[in-house]
């Protein structure tokens, strides 16, 4: 198989850290970018590949495009990004939101995923070769209380993918917006602010998929033969599905 290279963002844990080790095992260069450098510094010495690490917040526009430029020459043509950086933050209804909560998203979900996409795709159409692999999530699709900002986020990652598939046509390039539904990872204890109970109780009962779950799911994708390109792939646990319709039955 041809050495490949995959940019991972938010490679630091969860799907991540998981699609990071799914790459290494069969041998592919990885560049991985997240906020906590020192878990990427472990995360490389236990990889048995060639790793470079960028420490990189995707919401500065001026810090991605430098790091993007400075990639060292054998890592810098990019055969797969995976645009994993995002975060829900709190589960209020609307008019009790934090508006700061909603900035973050918009700002981590959306503006990183536009910056880090911006910057790679040229050199993918110049190449005629490439697979972008964008992390969005159910809730792009299907709405449910106090999903707000966050599922309007991942609406766009959906609605930006099928796009950009259109964008990229006859050069090559690939494009796949995956969707997870309840995964167990970092999610729930960053959606509540590091409370452990709270993001716990979101699995309780449930066998929830996890980070491994969505990196087999991702590799899949991209080791697809040339000619074939998943657009969208959903996936939830067994036990999860969509629910019935809310009615308020109180007079207005």
């Amino acid at each position: 198989m041809e050495i490949k290279t995959v940019l991972i963002t938010g490679a630091s844990s969860g799907f991540g850290e998981a699609c990071a080790r799914w790459y290494a095992a069969r041998g592919f260069s990885l560049i991985l970018a997240a906020r906590r450098r020192e878990r990427l510094e472990k995360l490389a010495e236990e990889l048995d590949v060639p790793v470079y690490i960028m420490q990189l917040d995707v919401r500065d526009r001026e810090a991605v495009e430098k790091a993007l430029d400075g990639i060292p020459a054998e890592f810098a043509c990019v055969d797969i990004l995976v645009n994993n950086a995002g975060l829900a933050l709190g589960l209020a209804p609307a008019p009790e939101a934090d508006m700061d909560d909603w900035e973050v998203m918009v700002d981590t979900n959306i503006k990183g995923l536009l910056y880090m996409t911006r910057k790679i795709l040229p050199g993918m159409t110049a190449r005629r070769r490439g697979h972008i692999v964008n992390m969005g999530s159910v809730a792009g699709s299907w709405p449910y209380p106090g999903g707000n900002a966050y599922g309007a986020t991942k609406a766009f990652v959906e609605q930006f993918s099928r796009n950009l598939r259109c964008d990229v046509q006859g050069t090559g390039v690939r494009v796949t917006n995956i969707a997870p539904g309840m995964a167990d990872t970092e999610f729930s204890l960053v959606r509540f602010k590091g409370k452990a109970e709270k993001a716990a109780a979101t699995y309780e009962g449930v066998k929830a998929l996890s980070a491994e779950d969505i990196a087999e799911i991702t590799g899949w994708v991209t080791l697809q033969p040339a000619h074939v390109n998943i657009n969208h792939l959903e996936v939830m646990p067994t036990q999860q599905a969509w629910s019935a319709f809310a009615v308020a039955r109180e007079e207005l």
